[in-house]
């Protein structure tokens, strides 16, 4: 059996359920195939946090505790690694049986360059980098930042499956980016009926983890900024609208304006915090409402969030802010794009008119596009034919 190993982060995105899905459907959907997977996740001192948000030692973090709830969740005891700064300390396998596994493995899927750990990554003789941020990485890459972690793998792919072309302003900065969807293991996604048919939802950050981004004079805006446009919506439309949402408390007057304009508010920390309540909350709404962040939508990027696979998946109907993905799926039944306002409304128009119809559209699309067999299936397949070993990388 190909041993393959996958790095990303979970634990260093604690409480965020979705966030560990986003990685868990790589190694899975890997795993289902038929490979050997292994998950690797590197942590720092500083990033180990108490409850109260205070640093706090290895041992007692949060960060701890919510990998090891994961890990239990799905079923990973024995082929997952939480490593503590350098490899001083490691939950699950150790530093020199990771360093057996690099060995062995056929590739690494770096997930946003996460795995930097010398001693394991050199070790694997093909070395993989999955972009999630089209736009951030690129521009981080031309200025010069470090955050960007690009160096030292042998292939490049990216959700941002406009970059490359004519579409597209993100620069490509001299790598061909190869684009790749979000995959999802269906078989753990079913279709859920809602409760009712009148409740669109979603799961965000305000902010998210980034500041704006500026290049070349032109500066590149974040979700708050994409949202805001939208605040009006419930007025306009004969259903409810909520979000499972983290925002801070410095935020207050976003969230009273949310509040004022018919937006219900929930703590993502307790509606879909792990794997296993993000999945409950997703497949509970009635349908999925959500704008982007403002660098994907102004690049025409074309990312497509992994949290809309999984609504699609459940067969929910997805009305969500084009990035310019319409030009690569089936839009407008089960997936409905929008960019203005007017659209917004009018796609919620559809969805409602036609629910069963928009619910069935959407599981079609998750089973047509974002399949993990298919996606992942296509992604191995282009990396053995480019390698020197091709044989080798059939699970």
């Amino acid at each position: 059996m190909t041993t393959v190993l996958v790095s990303g982060a979970i634990a260093n995105k604690h409480r965020q359920g979705g966030a560990a899905w986003t990685r868990l459907n790589w190694l899975l959907g890997l795993k289902k195939l038929g490979f050997d997977v292994y998950f690797v996740e590197q942590i720092s001192r500083d990033s180990c946090i108490d409850a109260r948000g205070a640093v706090t030692p290895f041992e007692q973090s949060e960060n701890l505790q919510y990998f090891r709830t994961v890990v239990e969740q799905l079923g990973l005891a024995g082929s997952a690694s939480l490593v503590y700064e350098g490899g001083e300390q490691c939950e699950g396998l150790s530093c020199p049986e990771l360093v057996d596994v690099a060995k062995s493995a056929a590739f690494l899927v770096n997930i946003s360059g996460h795995l930097t750990l010398d001693v394991v990554k050199r070790r694997v003789e093909h070395k993989v980098y999955v972009d999630l941020d089209p736009g951030f990485t690129q521009f981080w890459h031309a200025a010069g930042n470090a955050w960007a972690r690009l160096e030292g793998h042998d292939y490049y792919f990216t959700v941002g499956e406009n970059i490359g072309t004519a579409h597209c302003s993100i620069p490509t900065g001299g790598i061909d980016w190869r684009p790749i969807r979000q995959p999802v293991v269906l078989d753990l996604w079913p279709v859920t009926p809602a409760a009712g048919r009148r409740r669109f939802t979603t799961i965000a950050t305000w902010r998210g983890p980034y500041a704006p981004v500026e290049y070349r004079g032109r500066r590149f805006g974040l979700k708050v900024h994409e949202f805001r446009k939208f605040l009006d919506l419930p007025s306009r439309v004969d259903a409810a609208f909520e979000i499972a949402l983290n925002i801070h408390e410095a935020e207050e007057p976003d969230r009273q304006a949310l509040a004022a304009h018919g937006w219900q508010l929930v703590d993502p920390a307790h509606a879909a915090s792990d794997p296993v309540s993000f999945r409950q909350y997703v497949q509970k709404s009635s349908a999925e409402f959500s704008t982007a962040q403002g660098i994907y939508v102004d690049t025409n990027s074309g990312w497509f969030s992994d949290r809309t696979v999984r609504y699609l998946a459940s067969g929910k109907p997805a009305l969500v802010q084009d990035t310019g993905f319409s030009r690569n799926y089936r839009a407008g039944e089960g997936l409905v794009p929008f960019r203005t306002f007017d659209e917004a409304v009018a796609g919620a128009g559809r969805i409602l008119a036609d629910y069963p119809g928009h619910c069935q559209a959407a599981r079609s699309l998750a089973e047509e596009r974002f399949d993990s067999d298919t996606v992942l299936g296509e992604f191995v397949s282009q990396i053995a034919t480019s390698g020197a070993r091709g044989a080798r990388w059939t699970a």
